[in-house]
């Protein structure tokens, strides 16, 4: 039985008819760019979210981007956010001549923080970017205090966190914006490339608008440097059926999460996610802590069962960031985790007998029948 991480032809083959069709209508109508569906599929996340407005653009890397841009980050700023995350998330701060300042991160649930994150302020903070990691929202209560003490924004890395609930807000409604990815293996996965950014700030929603498109509100005038980050529309009319099914989605797989937690409770060698209390949890990935991970890994590799860690080298020890001054030791829990901890299979279509089937390989690795 071979498993791998992540299979996305079985979910085509579920939609297939329907997802056909839409992009059939697309390329009948031959509007590709900024078309109905993407207004559409703005409109439907806004609700989904508890949000006033969507914003769709090229990626979750230029969700982040345009978000910072809007909310004026510029050389000289510094932006708090968390070494344990994708690249993305501090490269945007770089790229806009900002400094990525990192708080080191818990260590059940893999966020950011937040009890650390006041130290670091500086008369030169302008945004705390949180990222909730794999599925499961940050303590945002906190980030918010620190938010009105210190006059500053937020932005919600939301990327692997589409529908996930802290306290009874959504993802990416909380912050000044949120933003997400549909990269194809995230929770709502395009055929490509695309992000959305979700605000309830008119100000900040007029702002990305016209910076996704060129620094114009006008067609051919131009009222600053922009950039070219406009989703595409074949990528929304896929998205727009399969936001129809993202809750069951989610549902499956906070069932296989349940499955997976239950099989391996008796396995000492494993610790499995924490949910927090007021918290829903996503499982964009399920990541547990592992004893002699890498040996484990390759264990699994030849048994013909896909794993993946996230993130083999935290941000803060990268060689682009050298210049940061930041050093071994600096970021303890996010250096553990980088260490330890192991993506398992997940997604939605994903079988109950493959699940076993996984969790039977790693008992026989640690000698437990």
């Amino acid at each position: 039985m071979k498993i791998p991480s992540f299979d996305l032809k079985r979910q085509y083959q579920d939609l297939k008819l329907e997802i056909d069709q839409v992009v059939k209508d697309v390329m009948e109508k031959g509007q590709f760019i900024l078309g109905e569906n993407v207004s559409l599929l703005e409109s439907e996340l806004s609700v989904y979210c508890g949000t006033k407005y969507a914003i769709g653009v090229a990626s979750g890397t230029d969700a982040l981007l345009l978000s910072l841009r809007a909310l004026g980050v510029c050389p000289g700023d510094e932006v708090i956010t968390t070494p344990f995350t994708f690249f993305a998330t501090a490269e945007v701060i770089s790229n806009l001549g900002a400094k990525p300042v990192f708080v080191d991160i818990e260590p059940d649930t893999f966020n950011i923080d937040v009890e650390k994150v006041e130290r670091v302020i500086t008369k030169n903070t302008k945004v705390i970017l949180p990222v909730h990691i794999f599925g499961q929202m940050c303590d945002m209560d906190k980030i918010l205090e620190l938010k009105e003490k210190y006059n500053l924004s937020v932005v919600e890395d939301a990327c692997q966190a589409i529908g996930a609930v802290y306290r009874g807000k959504k993802a990416g409604s909380i912050g000044d914006t949120g933003c997400f990815s549909f990269f194809p293996t995230k929770n709502l996965g395009a055929f490509g490339d695309g992000g959305m950014i979700v605000t309830s700030d008119e100000k900040i929603k007029d702002k990305i608008l016209m910076l996704r498109n060129h620094g114009s509100k006008k067609k051919y005038y131009h009222e600053e440097l922009g950039y070219n980050s406009r989703l595409d529309e074949i990528q929304a009319a896929i998205l727009r059926v399969k936001l129809r099914y993202l809750d069951s989605y989610i549902k499956r797989r906070q069932e296989i999460a349940s499955l997976y937690n239950n099989l391996l409770s008796d396995v000492p060698y494993v610790k499995t996610p924490r949910i927090k209390e007021g918290h829903i949890h996503t499982f964009h990935q399920y990541v547990i802590r592992a004893e002699r991970r890498d040996e484990l890994q390759r264990y699994l590799s030849d048994n013909g069962i896909g794993s993946t860690v996230y993130y083999p080298l935290p941000l803060h020890l990268q060689k682009v960031y050298n210049i940061l001054g930041y050093k071994l030791g600096d970021f303890p829990e996010a250096e553990r985790a980088s260490k330890d901890v192991l993506a398992l299979p997940m997604w939605p279509e994903l079988k109950d007998e493959e699940v076993r089937k996984v969790v039977e390989v790693i008992k026989s690795f640690y000698g437990k029948s």
